[in-house]
């Protein structure tokens, strides 16, 4: 499926919208302040295809109020889709670009996820970055399984700081399947996750260069940093994506060629 009349596109039975980075800011700032809750998941080839493999969070990407591509390949492929204005929108530039344009409005963020040291850093640097944002809370939760309790107890917290945004940075699938869980105890609150922006923003791991950013190569310099970590996935998760894409984008292609062949027989 291509891109639709609601700017949406499917990619791998994943609905992504169309967008860049100013479209997702402004976006994200009015459903914040619209107080109708819900949530965004950032997800690129790695989420994709877990999706494919994991229910729970095909259901989670299902459920979403909307799902950006993290991701330059997800981005390459809804183009050739027919949805030529996607972009890659990632976390860490989301993240500053909305709590950027957020300081006009008022908008209250809180930190949900990683470590307390990374959440001081964080917060110092984006304070220092956006003098009149508003950081109403922070949380570090426990690096294991929570209870529905203590889900109940962290998602009154959030909501009674009075944020409109929860910045959730527990990596996928856990903080996409979080959302999912209690996207409804949050509201009005919203939330979104970003994974790794927490560190990249508090300056605890290096971002790769602008330059492979602008040319797609984020995965690169991230594998480099993280050989152990990231280098099995990487491998994995884009190879299925290739295997995967691949018969969608010929189905696409076949659909447009007799689209275009049955377009000229009917002008003749």
């Amino acid at each position: 499926m291509g891109a639709d009349a609601n700017h949406r596109c499917t990619v791998l039975g994943v609905e992504y919208v169309v967008a860049d980075m100013a479209v997702a800011t402004e976006a994200v700032v009015e459903r914040a302040l619209s107080g109708e809750g819900g949530y965004a998941s950032l997800a690129g080839v790695h989420g994709v295809v877990t999706a494919q493999h994991r229910p729970q969070l095909k259901s989670a990407l299902d459920d979403a109020w909307a799902n950006l591509a993290d991701g330059e390949p997800v981005a390459w492929m809804m183009r050739r889709l027919g949805a030529k204005r996607a972009r890659r929108v990632a976390g860490p530039d989301l993240m500053p670009s909305v709590i950027d344009a957020g300081q006009a409005h008022g908008l209250r963020h809180f930190m949900f996820g990683s470590t307390p040291e990374v959440l001081e850093r964080l917060c110092a640097n984006l304070h220092g970055w956006y003098p009149q944002a508003k950081i109403v809370g922070t949380m570090s939760p426990p690096f294991r399984p929570l209870t529905d309790d203590e889900e109940r107890h962290i998602t009154d917290q959030i909501r009674s700081s009075g944020a409109h945004i929860v910045w959730v940075g527990l990596g996928l699938p856990k903080q996409d399947e979080w959302m999912w869980r209690n996207a409804s105890r949050l509201t009005p609150c919203m939330a979104l996750g970003v994974g790794a922006a927490f560190d990249f923003l508090a300056g605890t791991k290096p971002r790769a260069p602008m330059w492979m950013r602008r040319r797609g190569l984020e995965w690169l310099h991230r594998v480099s940093s993280e050989p152990r970590r990231l280098g099995w996935r990487y491998a994995s998760t884009n190879s299925e994506f290739v295997v995967r894409a691949t018969p969608q984008l010929m189905r696409h292609w076949s659909r447009k060629a007799l689209t275009v062949s049955g377009a000229k027989r009917s002008r003749r």
